[in-house]
């Protein structure tokens, strides 16, 4: 046998016991869930480096709205820039699609069912860790800017930050009247302007204290746009109105379920939720995406305005920006319009990150990370341990192109709210090739995607019998997951707010969904002698 051949060999059987190791420690960690502590402790990793780290969160911003991606809308220079000099994660996810839920997995590292932030209309439980009261108490300077959302009612100060400046609930993008205020660290002030520009600034006054710091800094600069109502800055606004424009294709209208789509699918089409009666305007799909998409540009004017305050700091190289969104959109995907769902175009959010003294420019991640992660990562790049109570894990060694073991499966769920009815409960479980997704209690179909045959979810091969072992291994997964992470009890709240329950009757809004065709016989099947 020639060296090179003995080399061949050796890396082969490497890689095997790397890959079983890494089986061996995702089920191991999967099956232990920690109870979250009562107090903090944070642990300081010996012999590392900590990192600035700048962490810069939008609303509602969809994975592909990026000009670097291709999208036929957006414009995105800085996210451009981030994702040549960076690292695109480009399978990134959020455990539940909506604002206050996935927030809170950001903040805790926790899945939704654990954290028990199910809606957008209250506060996080009591005895909530966020992971900025662990930098704090390592004596890293904290701040918190912009829209918060968990608990609208009030925009006091929350744990971990020593500095913050935030707004109640959605925030607005003009100020509404002369006596509106914003929360300024404690002080009532008047919000000066277009909100986005405005959060920037309080942004750069933060970094600008910090310069020449002894201590690392972390910044959670968190925007309210791109949420609706979708209002640009003057400068972008109609700068995208003669753009050409199209539907996607699986927006296109069934007028039958021969397709085994699930009924509630079908019905939201002409909703609050729906791409014909989307948020009960009457407008249409095509205004609505381009003021989005005109929106989105200040918030691209924000990072590049980050980046350069830090150049001008010198600590450019050296610091860790992150920038996501908090959950995907859709514009017409599934005949829906918003988000909430499992369906890729709403789960999947744009993740970039750049710290050219680590990370190599034009790199790609292609492994599925999720918000959960967010907080493991952040702390790693400061130099603390994370807290065994975690969910989620630090996905920086995947950005240096290291190999760890990392997750088979990403779970996600949402929860039935009141307010908006139209969309169920539903758990999902994603791997490499196959997505399952249950409705849970309904009399409706489930279904089963094959990812990579089909992208854009249009094939429901769960009635097929082909699939059938696939469907019974992917639901026997999901239910083991949820039983190992402490998720087989529906979190509930009292109802609050009002529903957004309204059909538009000149397009059948009088009508339902036919029920999928696999549920239908022509022939009774049983007979009683």
């Amino acid at each position: 046998m020639t060296s090179n051949e003995n080399k061949l060999k050796s890396k082969l059987f490497h890689c095997m016991i790397a890959g079983l190791l890494a089986i061996y420690l995702v089920q191991s960690a999967d099956a232990q869930v920690v109870p979250v502590p009562v107090t903090v402790k944070a642990v300081k990793n010996e012999g590392t480096k900590p990192r600035n780290v700048v962490f810069i969160l939008s609303d509602d911003h969809r994975y592909d709205a990026m000009s670097f991606m291709g999208h036929p809308l957006a414009k995105t220079p800085h996210m451009d820039a981030m994702a040549k000099n960076g690292v695109h994660l480009k399978n990134a996810f959020v455990t539940t699609s909506l604002c206050s839920p996935s927030r809170a997995s950001i903040l805790t590292g926790l899945y939704t069912f654990r954290h028990r932030v199910i809606d957008n209309q209250r506060a996080v439980p009591k005895g909530t860790l966020f992971f900025p009261q662990y930098l704090q108490q390592a004596g890293y300077k904290t701040g918190f800017i912009g829209k918060w959302h968990m608990g609208h009612a009030n925009d006091n100060p929350r744990p971990g930050f020593d500095y913050w400046f935030s707004f109640k609930g959605q925030g607005q993008y003009y100020p509404p009247g002369p006596k509106y205020t914003i929360n300024d660290n404690g002080k009532r002030v008047p919000q000066d302007g277009y909100i986005t520009p405005l959060l920037t600034r309080k942004a750069i006054e933060f970094l600008e204290q910090q310069d020449g710091a002894d201590e690392p800094f972390f910044l959670y600069l968190s925007h309210k746009a791109v949420h609706d109502p979708f209002t640009p800055e003057p400068k972008y606004k109609d700068s995208l109105k003669d753009r050409p424009f199209e539907f996607p294709a699986s927006s296109e209208l069934l007028k039958d379920n021969l397709k085994n789509r699930p009924r509630w699918l079908l019905d939201q089409r002409n909703s609050w939720h729906g791409m014909d009666f989307a948020l009960h305007t009457g407008q249409s799909v095509e205004l609505l995406y381009k003021r989005y998409c005109e929106a989105l540009g200040s918030v691209d004017d924000s990072i590049g305005a980050v980046m350069q305050q830090l150049k001008e700091m010198g600590i450019h190289d050296e610091t860790l920006v992150i920038y996501m969104g908090d959950n995907g959109f859709m514009f017409g995907e599934h005949g829906l319009f918003d988000k909430r769902v499992a369906y890729e175009t709403s789960s999947r959010v744009p993740m970039l990150m750049q710290c050219p003294e680590i990370i190599e420019g034009g790199s790609v991640v292609e492994q599925v990370v999720a918000n959960i992660d967010i907080a493991p990562t952040i702390m790693q790049a400061m130099g603390l341990k994370k807290p065994p109570h975690m969910d989620g894990r630090s996905f920086l060694p995947l950005a240096q192109d290291e190999t760890i073991p990392w997750r088979e499966y990403f779970l996600y769920c949402y929860y039935w709210e009141q307010n908006y009815p139209q969309t169920p409960t539903h758990f999902c479980l994603r791997g490499a090739q196959y997505k399952y997704t249950t409705y849970y209690g309904l009399w409706d179909t489930d279904e089963l995607f094959d990812i990579q045959a089909d992208p854009k979810e249009q094939k429901n091969l769960i009635h097929d019998p082909a699939f059938a072992r696939t469907k019974q291994q992917m639901q026997s997964r999901l239910y083991e997951m949820m039983e190992e992470l402490g998720g087989m009890e529906i979190p509930m709240n009292p109802p609050r707010g009002r529903q957004q329950n309204k059909r538009l009757r000149n397009r059948d809004g009088v009508k339902a969904a036919d029920f999928p065709e696999a549920f239908i016989v022509d022939e009774p099947l049983r007979q009683i002698k």
